[in-house]
């Protein structure tokens, strides 16, 4: 008997109505926004509401560095979750909402899998509560705005071959990367260079997922810079006079959207940032809210621990003032054989025979990327626990050997089978992230707030990724000159580098040594709250595949969607 899809899976739940799921929370019906009978806008005055209350332990949930095919974080969060149900405890789960663009490209919807899902599936990765074309909305009025002041004489004087804000789409299309605007008449604006990026790369994003206040995203979408004047000054959202307009699209979006999963634990489902260019993590409005709703808070950070865990503590923490007491980091036998370097995983297509078959050192070969992000976790005092996320044609001895190898580097380890058990196979991961959390919280940042931009990148570069150092581009060199005149030095810094390598370098797996970061651009997310150096060639757009999700999603006779993976 063949198992069932993820959409088979979630159609055959018995949903909890939100009432009594929020009830488990404490989170008063009054609260509550209904969007249907499945999700809900938490109201923003839940914050000061349940300020009192006890806080939850905090749990962030990374990787390895993942293969293209991911490893199942999402999956292992969700299983956690269901999992601290079963052992008695009461969690709170705190997720991203997928992007549209990958749920109809190759990789397809990010609501978990299998028995360790958050419901209904295809709500969660097909509009949910707007919040994404709110985002999508409030950025291109920006775009059109910008462009306006162009037309109607520029008086702010902006270099137009110094622009930085385009526009926002939330699909996968690479023809809309690079453009060109204002082709035609006089009156249809001023030609010149632009682009596209998608949704969840827009700073208006990133400004929505680190807000603590409707006040703070005002203030921030105010800061955004657009672009500098022929002088090198920059140019914002507020000078734009746009700033009142967008954050008015985006009131409601502030509000974090309530769900449940396949066996009715409360997530908090909340804006989407880019896990490249932007720090990849859930917001904190809804962290806010769920580390005063349960024991456990857990909500997850996307790619490998030197990518969103890094940004998690170093950007999303000093943000919200929330600090971690332990971290999961998934990881995989098919990924650790994947950094022996011996194999070639590419999204889309099987995985290779050879990786499939019993070879306990070739995991060993790979484990060096395990040990160097149980090392970037406690490199900021914070507990590390690995999940072995099993697959059905993993061997034993290769588990043995990621648990030895764990061990011995100081993390807890446990063995799960969520994906086909759903809370039940996660009850061991549950019960050793318990035992970590309880351990004394020694939280710190990776640096201070007074370093150098340089001093900051320096630091992520040399500790968290192991490079020799860094070298930067003639251009590199004058833009952080430039931010650190213009007041922008004391913000962290989000790298926007490769996920598929530790280093800024793809083709390099494991942990890789003797190598130099090349810095060949910096730009800054001055709303958001973080500068970020480019790292390597960034796609901000994706393009789609020969043969993408697009394609097979359906309606059948009955209105019902197919195809939804």
């Amino acid at each position: 008997m063949s198992f069932p899809s993820d959409l088979e899976i979630a159609r055959a739940a018995t949903l909890a109505p939100l009432t009594d799921i929020a009830a488990q929370m404490g989170l008063p019906a009054d609260l509550l926004e209904m969007h249907g009978d499945e999700v809900a806008k938490i109201r923003l005055e839940a914050v000061e509401r349940l300020a009192d209350r006890p806080r939850a332990k905090y749990v962030v949930v990374s990787a390895i560095t993942p293969t293209p095919l991911g490893e199942g974080k999402t999956t292992t969060t969700v299983g956690l979750g269901q999992a601290m149900k079963l052992i008695g405890k009461k969690a709170t789960l705190s997720l991203r909402q997928p992007s549209m663009g990958p749920t109809f490209g190759i990789k397809g919807g990010a609501a978990g899998g299998g028995y360790s899902q958050v419901v209904p599936m295809e709500l969660l990765n097909l509009h949910l509560t707007g919040d994404f074309h709110a985002v999508t909305a409030a950025h291109n009025l920006l775009a059109a705005v910008l462009d306006n002041h162009l037309h109607q004489g520029n008086e702010l004087d902006l270099d137009l071959h110094n622009i930085t804000w385009r526009r926002a789409l939330d699909v996968n299309d690479r023809a809309l990367r690079n453009i060109i605007i204002g082709l035609g008449a006089k009156e249809d604006g001023v030609t010149r260079q632009s682009g596209f990026d998608i949704t969840a790369a827009s700073e208006v994003m990133a400004v929505l997922a680190l807000s603590t206040s409707l006040a703070d995203m005002r203030a921030r979408l105010g800061r955004i810079v657009v672009g500098y004047t022929k002088g090198g000054s920059p140019v914002t959202a507020e000078e734009l006079h746009c700033a009142g307009s967008m954050a008015v699209i985006m009131k409601e979006a502030l509000k974090p959207n309530l769900m449940q999963t396949l066996e009715n634990t409360p997530v908090l489902v909340h804006a989407g940032p880019f896990g490249n260019i932007a720090h990849g993590n859930s917001s904190i409005m809804a962290d806010l809210i769920g580390i005063h709703c349960g024991e456990y808070l857990i909500t997850e950070a996307g790619f490998g621990a030197d990518m969103g865990a890094e940004r998690f503590f170093n950007i999303k923490c000093r943000n919200s003032g929330l600090h971690p007491d332990a971290a999961v980091l998934v990881a995989t036998v098919r990924a650790l054989k994947a950094h022996s370097g011996r194999h070639r995983i590419v999204a889309g297509r099987p995985l290779p025979e050879a990786l499939l078959a019993e070879n306990p050192d070739e995991v060993l070969e790979g484990a060096a990327n395990l040990r160097k992000q149980i090392e970037n976790i406690r490199l900021f005092g914070v507990s590390p626990v690995v999940a072995i996320n099993a697959f059905p044609d993993d061997h034993p001895s290769e588990h043995e050997v990621i648990r030895r190898v764990a061990e011995a580097a100081g993390a807890r380890v446990a063995v799960c089978t969520h994906f086909a058990d759903g809370g039940a196979g996660a009850t061991e991961l549950a019960r050793v992230v318990v035992e970590a959390a309880e351990e004394p919280s020694t939280f710190t940042f990776l640096y201070p707030d007074t370093a150098t931009l340089k001093e900051k990148i320096e630091a992520v570069a040399t500790k968290v990724y192991g490079a020799d150092g860094v070298t930067y581009s003639a251009a590199a060199n004058r833009q952080l000159a430039t931010y650190e005149e213009n007041g922008f030095g004391a913000l962290p810094v989000c790298i926007a580098k490769t996920h598929l390598s530790i280093s800024s370098d793809p083709t390099l797996k494991g942990a890789p040594t003797g190598w130099t970061m090349p810095v060949r651009e910096v730009r800054a997310s001055v709303g958001a709250g973080f500068v970020y150096p480019i790292c390597g060639d960034m796609r901000t757009m994706p393009g789609l595949g020969a043969h993408p999700a697009a394609h097979i999603v359906e309606l059948d006779e009955n209105g019902e969607i197919q195809g939804l993976s």
